[in-house]
Order: C-alpha cells, then structure tokens, then sequence
C-alpha cells in the first residue's frame, strides 16, 4: 500500500516500533508509570511508549511514542524529544530511531535544516510557495513537513522560549481531524529528522489489513509478493 504516509499505523504502532528495537539490541522495562520504556545499547537514547499514561495531545491525537536523546549515559538531563502521536506509519519512527542508534552522539548537531527538505523533495515533495525554506508538502498536499514555532509542552534542553523546530502531519481530508502528527524539538538534529522525512515520503510500499478510512481514494493498493 502507498503512499506510506497515508497507511497508517494498522494499529500496531506499538508491536511494531518495539520489534525494531528488540532486533538492535535496546533493553526494556515498565517504568512506575506503567509505560514501556526502550533504552539503547549505549544508554544515550531511550523510546517509551506513553499512550494513556498522560493527556498530551498534539493536534488533537494523542502522543503514543515519546523519544530523546542525551549527550552521556550518566546525565539525567535530555538534550532534545521527539514526539509520535497514533496513526503515525511505524516504518517511519522505526527508521528515525534506527539512525539515532547509528550515531554515536545522537544529541549532535551536524547538518543545516535543508537537508530533511532535500530529502523530501528527492522523494517527490515540493517546497511551499510563499515558505520554500521552511515547509514542503506531498504531491496530494495531504501531508506537510514545515519548521516553524513549536507547541508549549514540547520540550527541550535549550531553555530559550519561543523555540522552532520540525513538525509533520497528515491531514488527507482538508478541514478534517489529522490522521497523525509528530513533533521534534529545537535541538534534534536535522539529519535525524530528515531519516524519518526520506522514510515516511518513501516510495516502497507498506503492509496495512486496516487502512485508515479517512484516506480512502489516496491510497493504492499493490498486491503482495
């Protein structure tokens, strides 16, 4: 099924997104909260699995996967967070977190904000018009990726107030509820960003039994090998 972020999440954000880590090596437990939290190898990265335990919402979905990053494994303090509400396509945060266990300083900045449009216009996303150095769009514009000022509760090591930072949706029915949302704080850095951009515009298609009913007519079905 294509495109891939439009496909939803079969409602097995969850089972998904755990399985990719569990094949890397990230270690697992409940935390007091009865969250799932996911840490990596190296302790700089952690993933938890916050659906239900809190009421934060991001365009009104709720935030399932919350992930961050730290600069040593001793330090309580995180450098920057990332947030996936439901619906969003797993294969997407699988790869985002995929390319934070890459690097062996996931709270490093090393590239400038082009390079997650780059990677999205490779992949058939255009720059917007009147903002062509801050947000792009699918060929259907059901989908944006823009940078801009972030929602109050994101939060992040940089204690400066009114931060900017990378947000996605998908709205496939425009004025309708989003099908999904993630939000990345000011200090992720862009080629993180851009791994989850070049996944979730990716070409290949995904496996979906459930498709979301509000991108019927957008997707397209290719038959299984």
């Amino acid at each position: 099924m294509r495109p891939r972020h439009l496909a939803g999440d079969d409602d097995e954000l969850a089972d998904r997104v755990a399985d990719t880590l569990m094949e890397v090596g990230w270690s697992t437990w409940t935390t007091a909260r009865s969250t799932l939290l996911h840490l990596s190898p190296r302790g700089l990265a952690g993933a938890e699995w916050v659906r239900g335990s809190h009421d934060f919402l991001l365009g009104d979905l709720p935030v399932a996967w919350h992930i961050s990053a730290r600069t040593c494994a001793g330090s309580a303090v995180m450098e920057w967070n990332a947030y996936f509400t439901t619906g969003t396509p797993p294969e997407a945060i699988g790869d985002f977190l995929l390319a934070v266990e890459a690097r062996t300083d996931p709270a490093i900045n090393y590239a400038g904000r082009d390079v997650v449009l780059d990677a999205l216009c490779a992949l058939g996303w255009a720059r917007d018009l009147d903002t062509p150095h801050s947000r792009v769009w699918d060929p259907g514009m059901s989908a944006g990726f823009a940078w801009g000022e972030l929602p109050e509760l994101v939060r992040d090591s940089d204690p400066r107030p009114d931060l900017y930072g990378w947000q996605a949706w998908a709205e496939p029915v425009i004025g309708e509820p989003y099908q999904w949302t993630a939000t990345f704080s000011a200090s992720v850095p862009h080629d993180l960003v851009a791994a989850f951009a070049a996944s979730l515009a990716s070409p290949i298609p995904v496996l979906r039994r459930n498709p979301p009913e509000n991108a019927d007519g957008r997707l397209f079905v290719t038959p299984a090998p």
